[in-house]
């Protein structure tokens, strides 16, 4: 079975952001049992995280295909 890597993501908010900014922290993996191994690259300092499924950068596609 592959492992699913998943992108870990702080959410940041401030009066002069339009709409709140998703900075990328770290990475995580699923494992067998549907559990998740986290490591991050730094510390959210509002606590907030984010985590979804690693997409494939629309850049990449381009020297694929």
């Amino acid at each position: 079975m592959e492992a699913k890597m998943k992108a870990v993501f702080t959410i940041v908010e401030g009066e002069k952001l339009e709409k709140p900014l998703f900075r990328r922290i770290g990475t995580g993996f699923v494992n067998r049992d549907q559990s998740l191994n986290i490591f991050l690259d730094a510390l959210p300092v509002s606590g907030k995280l984010h985590i979804r499924d690693v997409e494939p950068r629309k850049d990449d596609a381009r020297e694929h295909g």
